[in-house]
């Protein structure tokens, strides 16, 4: 019944002369996602809508799935063309919608116009009470509710006349690539690819960097981490995935640094190494999972003395979420399952005992002196043995 779609968007709507960019690239982000789904689409916008329209076959289910999945969707709306051949077909043409979409008529119904087109010879009150008119005697077990009607009848009288009544949500935000691109430190968790989808919703194009420990974590532990990425890359679009050896790395800092601040001073490396890959591909910041006192290294004085090292800045989405919020969120996008696989990261392989909570940068610097130029030499060969993984 349903051959195109008229999307609607919020927050896009209040950009003023800036407007049409968001509106382009979210008609270019539908486009990009409408080519996962059989058939052939045509994108475009007209008058503050946008509208996707199926010029062959398609599976609906799918579709409407996939445009859920483009971040500045705020409503998507199965629409059905009237023919402009005057009010009488218009009204013909609303009934059977009716009839066909709302089998139980027991329903209160409420018509909403907009003329577009001002050459159209009825005003929107006028069709509005007229097409009123037509439903109440067509149906006459179908009541009128201006204020809470189970049935908003819209009809959109542009180029083409459009019938829709339902709006299914959409995930809101902002398209992706409006907001500029930052760097995801992935790890195999439940946090992490929450935080990724929460950026990109805002506009963020992402790129992500995992921090690899073979043999103390497995293939299968890198393909977890893929795999969370794929799941995220249904909103993200494609992600480039950055997969660091980290194993020298932290024995070496296992060896020559107090077991307790072998966690901040693990995640300073990993911020050096995300941020340096971060400047090379043009990103704007660091991204990652931390919320505020979930584990003894996202206290806030241990995020602190973390974000010492960083010159880029470091966004947080999940800071003020707690655990539940973050695993409800991961099931919302489809991460959970995969998320608490039994995989380790090199993030838990290396964990002391009785971490430090609030760890003094001083005594941290001193101990990070112990490391040496063999640092130095570590870091350029986990730079230089990195590993591309494109994801889609």
């Amino acid at each position: 019944m349903f051959k195109a779609f008229l999307i609607k968007y919020a927050e896009i709507g209040v950009k003023g002369k800036n407007r049409h960019l968001f509106e382009d690239a979210l008609v270019h982000q539908i486009k990009v996602a409408l080519k996962r789904c059989d058939g052939k689409f045509y994108v475009h916008k007209t008058q503050g809508r946008i509208f996707v329209e199926a010029e062959s076959e398609f599976d609906f289910d799918e579709v409407v799935e996939t445009l859920k999945q483009v971040f500045g969707i705020s409503g998507i709306c199965p629409v059905v063309y009237a023919e402009d051949e005057g009010f009488e077909k218009l009204a013909k043409d609303v009934v059977d919608y009716i009839d066909k979409v709302y089998p139980d008529k027991h329903k209160t119904f409420k018509v909403n116009a907009r003329r577009a087109r001002k050459d159209y010879p009825k005003e929107s009150m006028e069709i509005n009470a007229d097409l009123g008119e037509v439903i109440l005697n067509a149906f006459p077990e179908m009541t009128v509710d201006v204020h809470e009607p189970d049935v908003m009848m819209n009809v959109e009288i542009r180029e083409k006349i459009y019938l829709y009544s339902e709006i299914i949500p959409g995930p809101g935000g902002m398209p992706v690539g409006t907001g500029g691109k930052g760097m995801l430190l992935l790890s195999g968790g439940i946090d992490s690819p929450v935080a990724g989808y929460m950026i990109a919703k805002r506009g963020v194009k992402i790129d992500a960097v995992y921090f690899h420990a073979p043999p103390y974590t497995s293939e299968r532990a890198k393909q977890k981490v893929v795999d969370l990425a794929r799941i995220v890359a249904k909103y993200t679009g494609p992600i480039y995935l950055h997969v660091i050896n980290f194993t020298d790395v932290q024995l070496h800092i296992y060896e020559k640094c107090p077991h307790e601040e072998l966690t901040i001073i693990m995640k300073r490396y990993m911020m050096r190494l995300a941020e340096h890959i971060a400047k090379e591909t043009e990103c704007l910041g660091l991204i990652t999972g931390e919320s505020i006192g979930q584990v003894a290294s996202q206290t806030m004085a241990s995020m602190v003395v973390i974000n010492e090292v960083c010159e880029l800045p470091v966004y947080r989405p999940l800071i003020g979420f707690d655990k539940q919020e973050i695993v409800e969120m991961s099931e919302k996008i489809g991460t959970y399952e995969t998320s608490i696989q039994p995989f380790e990261d090199c993030c838990t392989i290396f964990v002391a005992k009785h971490p430090v909570t609030k760890p003094n940068p001083k005594y941290i610097r001193r101990h990070e002196g112990n490391l040496g130029e063999k640092m130095d030499e570590l870091v350029k060969t986990a730079l230089e043995t990195e590993e591309l993984i494109i994801v889609e």
